[in-house]
Order: C-alpha cells, then structure tokens, then sequence
C-alpha cells in the first residue's frame, strides 16, 4: 500500500468505440494536484458543466455498466478504467471524456494500464489516506449479497454461480495487489450471450459489442470468440475486475475485505454506499513510513476520489 499519493507525469489518450452507443469515444488522462482525487469532465459539454467526482456520490445507471454524473453530462462504462486507476494506486487524475462512454477498447483493463505506463506514475508529497472497515457490513438483494469485513490488507472473494454450463460456479480469492492484478485480472473480458444481443440492440444498448471486446456465449454454451478463453475462469476473474472499479469509487481506497455473492455493479456500490454510511462502519487512516496503519480523522468526502490500495 504506498504511502504517498500518486499520479502521471503527463497526458495520454486512448480512442475507441463505446460497447452500448457503438460510436467514437476517446478517453484523456491528465496529471492532477495532491489532494484533488479523481476527476472525470465531459469534454465534449465545454466548461458550463462541473466536473464530475468518481465517487459513489455521483453514481446514475448500474444496469449493465457503471455511470457517473447527472443525466446531462453522463459517463457511462466507467469500471474499467477505475479498475486500473485503482491497481496502479494513482490518487489524482483529471480524465477527459468526448462523450458519454468511455471507450470499450478490448473489454477488459489491460490496454488502460498499459497507457497509464506509458504516461508514468509520478509520487507527490502528500500521504494517502485511507477507508479502514471496522466492522461487518452486508447488503442483500435475493440470493445475492455483497460484504466488507475488516481485514489486515485489501482482499477481494467474488463468487459467481450461472446456470450456463460453461460459466458455472467460479469464485476468486485472494490479495489484491498491482502485480496481482496485471496478471491475473487486467486482461479478463466483458461477456454476454448471444441469446440477450437481439434484446440488447432493440433496448439502444451493446450496439458497439463485438468479438474484438467482449466474450460471447453461443446456444449451445461455447465460446464464439477466436482463441477461446484468455483463463478457464475467465468470467469471474472479470467480475472481480469489475468490483476494483466499482469500489474505487469509494471515495478513498480501502483497507478489508470485499466479498460478494452473484453480485454486480449495482450490489457493489450499494455495498460501498452502506459502507459510509455510518460513521461507526470505518475509520480513515494514514500508513507511515512502515506501512502500519495510524488513525486520522476525516470523512470519505465526494471530493477525495481516490482509488483502491494497490501498488
């Protein structure tokens, strides 16, 4: 968990398509002062708009993505990305959006990683503060549910269970950190079934899916795209993705364990809302030099957007 807070030595864009209005969308990050979090503007609205902070606060739509913002400069798809920010522990980032979709790319994490590289991640001289939970707090939505319980690092248990034969019952377990997270889970795809694309499309939505970005599930349970799987439990390796990125709108990065059941981007974020709720359900703290957490006061404010404690 580093101890001071980060962001980029300098701009980088990426270009692309977004996965539901299957038009251009291109996505640029800037470097961002110490203590400003993570930020996200609809460059395409002009200054008028204010900027958005990536916070639960701010969350609209979790249907089948993550959005951020009011319906007039919304962000849509925005869980890759954070789950990026997140791994490379990047606090500050202005992020500019030319549209209502950040790009879709390959489905996955890895091509925002590799541009974040590319930028580089450069220490500032303030500490990073962070969301310690302090005690158990569950959400429930029919057989699925999502909890934080303390924990000594920053741990992700997501299970998931389909009827599909292919797909199954996965769970990952385990640690998160940087490295975990490029090899393990940065490259894990967006999927969906053949037998929604139709529904999808005439609901407006995933008129940008294709092989090139997600994994698709034919009639008869196999996978349509060339080269298969990327890994056998591909599908929960993405789910796992998409909750680093939906909790890095947390606020601040957290210290614990995130676990969940058939969850998603709403039960998520509903998981990190009741987090917050109450005050008695965590503590903010600052590691020092030796990385054992101190106490510090303070509140998780829409304003301190920072993302998920990995380095």
């Amino acid at each position: 968990m580093g101890v001071y807070q980060k962001t980029i030595s300098r701009a980088v864009t990426l270009e692309g398509f977004g996965v539901h209005g299957g038009k251009a969308a291109s996505v640029t990050f800037n470097p961002a002062p110490a203590d400003q979090g993570i930020v996200f503007r609809r460059s395409d609205k002009g200054p008028a708009l204010p900027a958005i902070p990536a916070h639960v606060s701010q969350i609209g739509a979790t249907d089948l993505c993550t959005a951020l913002g009011p319906q007039e400069a919304r962000i849509n798809t925005v869980e890759h990305l954070m789950a990026a920010v997140a791994a490379l522990g990047i606090d500050n980032l202005l992020i500019e959006v030319d549209g209502p979709e950040i790009p879709i790319l390959d489905g996955a994490s890895v091509q925002f990683i590799q541009a974040l590289d590319r930028a580089g991640i450069v220490a500032q001289p303030a500490r990073r503060r962070f969301i310690r939970v302090a005690k158990t707090v569950r959400v429930e939505a029919g057989n699925a549910w999502a909890e934080f319980t303390p924990y000594s690092g920053t741990r992700f248990e997501v299970e998931i269970n389909f009827e599909c034969p292919l797909i199954g019952h996965q769970k990952f377990a385990g640690d998160m950190s940087e490295a975990v997270f490029r090899n393990e889970i940065s490259s894990a795809r967006t999927f969906g079934f053949m037998k929604d694309v139709e529904h999808l499309w005439a609901a407006g939505l995933a008129l940008g899916s294709s092989l090139e970005n997600s994994l698709v599930i034919a009639d008869d349970d196999s996978v349509i795209n060339p080269g298969g799987l990327r890994f056998k439990d591909e599908f929960v390796r993405h789910k796992t993705l998409d909750a680093v990125g939906d909790l890095a709108l947390a606020g601040l990065p957290f210290i614990g364990c995130f676990r969940s059941y058939r969850g998603g981007h709403k039960l998520n974020s509903e998981a990190a809302r009741a987090l917050l709720s109450d005050e008695a359900n965590y503590e903010i703290v600052e590691l020092p030099d030796d990385e054992s957490p101190e106490r510090k006061g303070g509140s998780p404010g829409a304003g301190a957007g920072r993302a998920s404690p990995m380095r």
